[in-house]
């Protein structure tokens, strides 16, 4: 049984996709360990732009003059935890589409740095900072091929993964520090976006 019976036998990069593709060759999709063709590139970007619309949203809905708030005094405040996710954004994203795959390197911070962009001050400034890298950013990945996203990177904490896995991992990063603004925005009596909406669809049934 030849291995071109098996066209997913090998990884975009040439790699093997399992040990021995002659003996799958004939399974269905679902039984394969790993699918680049099962997460689609442009789902992800998608998913990531509707994520970033929530977080500018949020910053759009914080108050100006409680941009200092933090829950206690050893996490970041409202206003570093936007400019966290704007600078993990395009720092990160800036390596994958500077061709960088070694994320691991002593030198990985200075190299973050050169791909940070310049911000306007106060809140204003921030939200439109943070739209600008969504749509600049979304649409420079969007252009890259399969093979860009399936190649091998090491990420900064020793781990392996593709360079769709670490897109996705920028999206989960964003979700996890917007977890938090949300949360300062209940603290202050503020409904967030996603829950507006959210009672407004229950409201119209």
């Amino acid at each position: 049984m030849a291995e071109a019976a098996c066209p997913r036998s090998r990884r975009a990069d040439g790699s093997p996709l399992i040990a021995n593709p002659k003996i799958f060759a004939f399974q269905p999709v679902w039984f394969f360990p790993y699918n680049e063709t099962m997460v689609r590139t442009e789902h992800v970007l998608d998913s990531w732009k509707t994520v970033r619309e929530d977080t500018i949203q949020a910053v759009e809905d914080f108050p100006a003059d409680d941009f200092d708030f933090r829950a206690t005094p050893d996490v970041m405040t409202f206003g570093q935890l936007a400019r966290h996710i704007l600078d993990a954004g395009d720092g990160l994203t800036g390596l994958l589409l500077a061709g960088d795959d070694n994320f691991a390197t002593p030198d990985f911070r200075e190299k973050m740095t050169k791909q940070l962009r310049n911000v306007e001050p106060g809140p204003a400034g921030l939200a439109a900072a943070l739209r600008e890298s969504i749509v600049e950013r979304t649409a420079q990945l969007a252009e890259q091929s399969p093979q860009f996203f399936a190649h091998i990177i090491t990420r900064f904490d020793g781990q392996r993964v593709t360079r769709l896995e670490m897109l996705q991992m920028i999206k989960e990063h964003e979700l996890t520090h917007r977890a938090t603004m949300f949360l300062y925005m209940r603290m202050k009596g503020i409904v967030p976006a996603t829950t507006r909406r959210r009672l407004a669809k229950q409201a119209a049934r």
